[in-house]
């Protein structure tokens, strides 16, 4: 039963270490245009520059 006290705050803390990067991963864009990318790494053209925002 001891072991307990240690592993829930553990997986809490784990819990919210994950909750925080996914949060962090949304704010930060990175989910922005999945759909694009997916058809733009099939695509025969070349484009060397980079994208202007």
């Amino acid at each position: 039963m001891n072991v307990l006290s240690y592993l829930i705050p553990i997986s809490l803390i784990l819990g919210g270490v994950g909750l925080a990067a996914f949060v962090w991963s949304l704010r930060s864009r990175q989910y922005d245009d999945p759909e694009g990318d997916s058809r733009r790494i099939l695509s025969d053209e070349f484009d060397d520059k980079p994208k202007e925002d």
